[in-house]
């Protein structure tokens, strides 16, 4: 299964994986166990993601070292966490809960860096084996665990055991073939880190803000509204990621190879081919999104998230655009110049954008949605303007037009569609519409060379980075 297929799969499955533990937990003990995983994710992102950015950026070279930092990592989170992290904590979980969500940190990074060396090493199928595997175990564990008990902390448990399960299944197949390198270096891990750190420094800013502003809505009015906001959230941001990653995984190893190839020049021309890629798929994605937003609520959602869902999804749909853009699209321009320290700046902006619209909106739950894609929408903001002091290179103003032109396009012919009767059958008929007037728009025009990438998919022939095809087809 080649790459973008098992990332597609992997996001439908974790949409519905999510939609099913929501059903099954309700909006109240979902609040809970989306801001367990949330405390998880930003404990993973401060103490391991700089070892899968390492990984992802430096190659299979890196392993020795890595291997050790994470183990040295590892022991110390558990330690720190434990002893001083947990006690400390003024969040309404309980300590089972944050025990978890401590484990799922260390697991979840752990599956996160195995994957950045089996891409780093170009093995598609172990990729794809370890994304399926972790969607079956996931299925059975967590939404069963749900299901059965109705407990965030059996949940959240399912959420460990899937990852590790993926993990220990692929074993054998993760340490054959990888020959034994440099032994560890302080003195690499010490440049990794310093590459690493403001790019880590900066999804913490975001992650750490998007968890404030669910405890703050857990602690103004319940843990039922902080689910209801969770699920809009947790489902925009799952589909947009998807969307960005499986953009990542291409296209930033062919900045990567170009850089190593054939130089800085080189590199930074397929970063901008990037940027307009990105541009071109992301904005109609969102667009799209909104548009559908009335059926996907009454076939997606839960009974009891049903009308705060569609509201939440709409007002959050604009800042999750703004920050895929920035993540997926202005950020590697920083990245493949290995000078990331503008991440910081800009994701600082976001947090001051955040508090200014807290302290002027008025304290509903609505207004910390709006507050929150606020603060992405000036975080992007801050980016690009960082990004135009940087030797960069930009997108043709043609390719961005003609998607942003095609987009309005779409979202013209499709509106009225809104007021149809929310079901399965508007929705078939709004995706192949906006597919259909969307894609020829672009398709006449060739924007970002997507003509020749569709045919390259259509005839199912999957590029390889070695033999240069791959780089060739999105320079077309």
């Amino acid at each position: 299964m080649s790459v973008p297929l098992a990332l597609a799969v992997n996001a439908a499955a974790n949409f519905m994986i999510g939609l099913m533990v929501a059903k099954f937990l309700g909006p109240e003990d979902f609040g809970r166990f989306a801001l367990a995983l949330a405390v998880g994710v930003v404990i993973q992102i401060a103490c391991f993601d700089w070892i899968r950015l390492a990984a992802a950026r430096f190659g299979a070279s890196a392993r020795s070292t890595l291997d050790a930092s994470f183990a040295i990592f590892a022991l110390v989170a558990a330690v720190l966490g434990l002893d001083f992290l947990l006690p400390g904590l003024d969040l309404p979980l309980s300590r089972g809960l944050l025990g978890l969500a401590l484990f799922a940190a260390v697991v979840n990074g752990l599956f996160d860096y195995q994957q950045s060396l089996v891409r780093a090493r170009f093995e598609d199928g172990l990729y794809a084996r370890l994304l399926l595997t972790k969607n079956l175990f996931s299925a059975v564990l967590t939404v069963g665990g749900a299901w059965l008990t109705g407990s965030a902390l059996v949940a959240v448990a399912g959420v460990c055991a899937a990852m590790a399960g993926s993990l220990a299944s692929a074993h054998r197949a993760l340490r054959s073939g990888v020959t034994p390198g440099q032994p560890p270096s302080l003195r690499l891990a010490l440049t990794y880190l310093r590459y690493a750190k403001p790019v880590v420094a900066a999804n913490l800013l975001y992650l750490v803000l998007a968890l404030l502003n669910r405890s703050l809505i857990a602690e103004r009015h319940g843990f039922a509204e902080a689910g209801q906001f969770s699920l809009a959230f947790d489902m925009g941001q799952r589909i947009t990621g998807s969307l960005g990653v499986m953009l990542e995984v291409v296209l930033f190893q062919l900045a990567v190879r170009a850089d190593g190839v054939e130089g800085s020049e080189s590199s930074r021309l397929q970063v901008a081919r990037n940027m307009g890629l990105v541009w071109a798929l992301l904005l109609p994605a969102c667009v799209g999104l909104w548009l559908i937003g009335p059926s996907l609520e009454r076939i997606a959602a839960p009974q009891a998230f049903r009308g705060p869902f569609e509201l939440y999804f709409t007002l959050l749909l604009p800042g999750l655009l703004c920050f895929a853009l920035g993540a997926y699209a202005v950020a590697p321009v920083f990245q493949i110049a290995r000078r990331t320290g503008p991440l910081i700046a800009a994701a600082l902006g976001a947090c001051a954008a955040d508090i200014a619209l807290l302290a002027v909106l008025p304290p509903n739950a609505a207004s910390i949605a709006i507050a929150q894609t606020g603060s992405m929408a000036f975080g992007l903001v801050c980016l690009l303007l960082l990004a135009l002091a940087a030797p960069a290179r930009w997108p043709s103003l043609r390719d961005l037009v003609i998607p942003l032109l095609a987009t309005g396009a779409m979202a013209a012919a499709l509106f009225p569609l809104r007021s149809w009767e929310p079901g399965l059958l508007t929705l078939l008929v709004q995706i192949l519409a906006g597919i259909v007037i969307y894609g020829a728009i672009v398709a006449t025009f060739d924007a970002c060379g997507l003509r020749a990438i569709a045919l390259t998919v259509l005839r199912f022939r999957q590029p390889r980075l070695k033999s240069g095809q791959q780089r060739e087809a999105f320079k077309e």
